[in-house]
């Protein structure tokens, strides 16, 4: 079992994995060795709540597909297994970051005195710009 929250947790055969070569320079043992890890995850098939597949569907991000597939490749490391390691780690980031709603911001007033500072400062800035002018008229 995947544990994505406390409450949500997702079934190993959900996840499809597929391990390619790396691209990139490293010589033989790159040449011969299937290290890189990519992550296959179908949204519409999944046994995630509808929330969570809505929001994921909803999300802009590079790794979710139009058809409903969220595709984590991940080739930082020589170990197959740390790269395993890692493309899951962000899998689980991706989908608890659908599930955290923030607070809805409420719009407050300026305080008197704080309206009264900021014109005090702008009076303030006027009349240093004003006794800089040259009043010669030249």
């Amino acid at each position: 079992m995947i544990k994505i929250s406390n409450r949500i947790q997702l079934a190993d055969n959900e996840l499809e994995w597929q391990f390619i070569r790396s691209s990139g320079a490293g010589g033989q043992h790159l040449n011969k060795v299937s290290t890189a890890a990519q992550l296959i995850f179908d949204i519409n098939q999944s046994s995630l709540p509808d929330f969570y597949k809505s929001r994921l569907l909803a999300k802009a991000d590079h790794r979710i597909t139009k058809s409903g597939k969220v595709i984590i490749k991940c080739q930082s490391s020589r170990s197959q297994d740390s790269n395993r390691q890692t493309a899951l780690s962000q899998f689980i980031e991706l989908v608890a970051s659908v599930g955290h709603i923030d607070k809805k911001r409420i719009a407050t007033k300026p305080t008197k005195g704080s309206q009264k500072r900021r014109v005090d400062a702008k009076k303030q800035r006027g009349a240093t710009k004003a006794l800089r002018q040259n009043k010669s008229g030249f």
